[in-house]
């Protein structure tokens, strides 16, 4: 649990005795095990962590519904997520709502922000990080109100979607350098709320593409933004997926960021997780930025790969010719 939470019990805030608990943005980290779990739903839109929680036994919720007697907000990085996640639990909780965070997401200038407008207690400070609980109306937080953003473009974005402004300018880089042929099966791994897989469907001869996404918010945007009846979408882990059909082609712009922290890992995954899925006729096209070291990964995955497009923010990689085909054919 957070290390915050046993010192805040001590000082005053109590857990009700009856009633659903809702912990909003757990994280598999967390331990939860002095909470009541016949009582406590987990509201987590972002899958594998989804995943994690309901295979622990939890009852695992995308989004909040119905009544809580206590929530409790685990503050993303995002502002506009943590201001529409805490107004999420004001809305549903009849009780008390406590707000938790690390420093580095700040929890300093929530904590400053509320108190300003709602008597809220003291703070309980422990490993960088802060938590404080309180009872108010959402009507308090009324401009906290989870409002989606349309871009000139009439793109729709939400807090908590990557590149909430607007088309990423890594994805548009890729999907002006995709050839006129991409073959009719495509899958877009991480697709987001949907430019990649938009600008795909251009091509008349594409027949179906999968949209593989594992943020709920951003999946649900992607629905609004891509309304082709050739799409289908797939609220899932991009790591752990499969198709039903192998495609044609796998088109990225894989994450590279864990919390803040930059992680080319999560990049060299994607790139394996395109390769598996990818048949030996199946072509692999990704944006990356400049400085990330995908080089090593493409060439034990794949046959053929090379860089066909850039600038100096932004790398356009091809690859084909998956090497686990290979494999199998020295083996047969």
């Amino acid at each position: 649990m957070s290390a915050r939470l046993e010192p805040a019990l001590q000082a005053g805030l109590s857990l009700p005795d009856t009633g659903l608990i809702a912990v909003f943005a757990a994280t598999p980290e967390m331990d939860l095990s002095e909470l009541p779990q016949d009582r406590v739903q987990i509201i987590q839109g972002f899958i594998p962590f989804h995943q994690h929680f309901e295979a622990a036994g939890f009852d695992t919720v995308a989004e909040p519904s119905g009544r809580y007697a206590f929530s409790l907000v685990c503050l993303p990085r995002s502002k506009p997520q943590a201001h529409a996640m805490i107004w999420q639990a004001l809305m549903h909780t009849d009780g008390v709502v406590a707000v938790d965070g690390m420093k580095v997401s700040g929890i300093d200038g929530v904590f400053k922000a509320m108190r300003t407008r709602v008597p809220v207690s003291d703070a309980i400070s422990k490993a960088h990080g802060k938590l404080f609980w309180l009872t108010a109306s959402p009507d308090d937080f009324a401009d906290w109100v989870p409002r989606d953003s349309v871009s000139p473009e009439g793109w729709v974005t939400a807090p908590g979607c990557f590149s909430a402004d607007g088309p990423d300018p890594a994805s548009v880089a890729l999907a002006e350098a995709l050839p006129a042929k991409l073959g009719k099966r495509v899958v877009d791994l991480g697709g987001g709320w949907g430019y990649l897989s938009a600008n795909v469907l251009n091509r008349p001869e594409v027949t179906q593409v999968d949209l593989v996404e594992a943020e709920h918010v951003a999946i649900q945007c992607a629905r609004r933004n891509v309304t082709d009846p050739r799409v289908r979408f797939h609220w899932a882990d991009a790591l752990q997926w499969s198709p039903e059909t192998p495609p044609d082609t796998v088109v990225m712009n894989p994450p590279f960021h864990t919390g803040r922290a930059a992680d080319p890992a999560l990049g060299r995954d994607f790139v394996a997780a395109a390769a598996r899925i990818l048949p030996s006729h199946g072509v692999l096209w990704m944006v990356a930025n400049r400085h990330l070291p995908y080089e090593s990964t493409l060439e034990a995955q794949f046959g053929d790969w090379a860089e066909v497009a850039g600038d100096n923010r932004f790398k356009i990689l091809r690859a084909s010719r998956p090497t686990r085909h290979k494999r199998r054919s020295r083996l047969s």
